[in-house]
């Protein structure tokens, strides 16, 4: 009798890869063979996660994007159990910045032969995120970018593309109150962006990689400035040449809180996800909250002939 499966790969079809490349999923699944269980979900993947947590599994695969990760690792997150994801989403950056392949059955070989480690978490009133967390332009930018991705499919450049638009047609910025780590002030900004990946910041050229390591957030504010100056540093960003202090203004704090005076919730998106939240905003580092799977290290290079 064949043993019980023991990983279970909870997958999101509707992902970047997996829509652009029907048989990506499966063939990640030749390569887990009978080792894993196949889990498909629509929207929120916590009652998929939490299922397969309730029946034992020790290892949970996320396969997807970001969203998807971002999702089981919040139903994964103080348990017992592993995480590990396969990529099939549009930017994969929690995965990239594992080092995971993005090419299916090679992170599938990947998983079946990583190690786990435990690692930080960032959370929003309590919620997990890995990546980021913004509010401001960024979630309209969001709304933008899955217009465009359901008209012509889920491409990069599109992201890019709806950034830019959304830039052209912004209104007016946030007078926000943020407390770090116990000191309060007020700002005025179009967009908040806490960081919680050192990958996504090396890929944008942004600082704070090292308060990351550290177990802290990177908190960018963009300052209050004219529409034009907006899409110039916008610009800037995506072409990964942004100038610290005028485009962006970065702080490291341990503990954030934002309100926004006279409001009671807020659009906020987070890792890639456009949520409404209640505020004041709270985010907090849960040390080596989620256990994850990480690749075998790179075989060094053979010495030549």
């Amino acid at each position: 009798m064949a043993p019980a499966p023991d990983i279970c790969v909870i997958a999101n079809p509707g992902a970047g890869t997996a829509a652009r490349d029907g048989g990506a999923l499966m063939r990640a699944m030749n390569v887990f063979g009978p080792r894993a269980a196949l889990r498909p979900f629509r929207g929120d993947p916590a009652r998929a996660t939490q299922a397969a947590l309730a029946e034992g599994f020790p290892v949970i695969v996320a396969a997807g994007g970001d969203g998807t990760v971002a999702g089981v690792a919040h139903a994964v997150q103080g348990g017992a159990a592993a995480m590990a994801v396969l990529p099939l989403g549009t930017f994969n950056y929690f995965a990239r910045g594992l080092g995971m392949p993005e090419d299916p059955e090679a992170a599938a070989r990947a998983i079946l032969s990583g190690r786990p480690h435990g690692i930080a978490v960032g959370t929003l009133n309590d919620r997990v995120f890995l990546n980021n967390v913004s509010l401001g332009l960024y979630p309209a930018i969001l709304d933008e970018r899955e217009a465009a991705y359901a008209r012509f499919g889920r491409y990069r450049i599109l992201a890019h593309v709806a950034s830019l638009r959304t830039i052209l047609r912004f209104q007016r910025p946030y007078r926000m109150q943020l407390t770090e780590d116990g000191q309060t002030r007020a700002a005025r900004t179009p967009v908040a962006f806490v960081a919680r990946s050192a990958y996504q910041l090396d890929q944008f050229g942004l600082d704070g990689a090292e308060a990351i390591s550290a177990d802290r957030f990177a908190l960018f504010l963009s300052p209050h400035q004219s529409r034009l100056a907006l899409l110039a540093s916008a610009w800037r960003l995506i072409r990964r040449r942004p100038v610290h202090g005028r485009d962006l203004i970065l702080t490291t704090p341990q503990a954030i809180d934002i309100a926004i005076p006279g409001r009671r919730d807020v659009s906020v998106a987070l890792d890639g996800e456009k949520l409404r939240m209640a505020l004041p905003l709270r985010l907090r580092i849960a040390p080596e909250a989620l256990t994850v799977i990480l690749p075998p290290p790179a075989e060094p290079d053979a010495p030549a002939a």
